[in-house]
């Protein structure tokens, strides 16, 4: 038996779809600042007051160490965070923003609630819990590591 379903009905290819418009989206806007979508998703990860331990941002963001080191020092270099020892750990490094750091943190903020501003206005309430009970789910299935096991 065929097959009715098309490669637009695949779940897998439409978050990915979606993913990558967000994302160019959030790219192109932050070109316009000087800045790139994964600076800007890390100036939203660090805690603008406190600074952040280094070794807390990668998990809050979902990225492996390696791509966050090369991103810090970039923003380093670019005068947006700075580096002090931890006080609690005297291994460990907080990671603080500077006052260009926030100003692009500031900005950063405001498109993100614009874009979430205009998805609220733009579908209901139901369909917004819809949509994020159905994306928990996939994350919790993902998480369980289930998808490839056999029953």
């Amino acid at each position: 038996m065929k097959s009715s379903k098309t490669r637009f009905d695949l779940i897998d290819l439409n978050l990915r779809t979606l993913w990558q418009s967000v994302r160019r989206m959030y790219n192109e806007e932050a070109i316009k600042y000087g800045v790139t979508y994964g600076i800007g998703f890390t100036l939203l990860s660090i805690d603008p007051k406190k600074g952040t331990p280094s070794t807390s941002i990668g998990p809050i963001m979902g990225v492996e160490a390696n791509s966050l080191s090369r991103l810090l020092k970039k923003m380093e270099i670019d005068k947006l965070i700075y580096r002090k020892p931890n006080p609690r750990d005297g291994r460990g490094v907080i990671i603080s923003l500077t006052k260009e750091g926030l100003k692009k943190r500031d900005i950063t903020k405001n498109k993100v609630l614009k874009f979430n501003s205009l998805i609220k206005d733009n579908i209901t309430k139901e369909e917004l819990n819809i949509f994020l009970k159905t994306t928990n789910t996939i994350k919790n299935l993902i998480s369980e590591n289930t998808v490839f096991k056999n029953k």
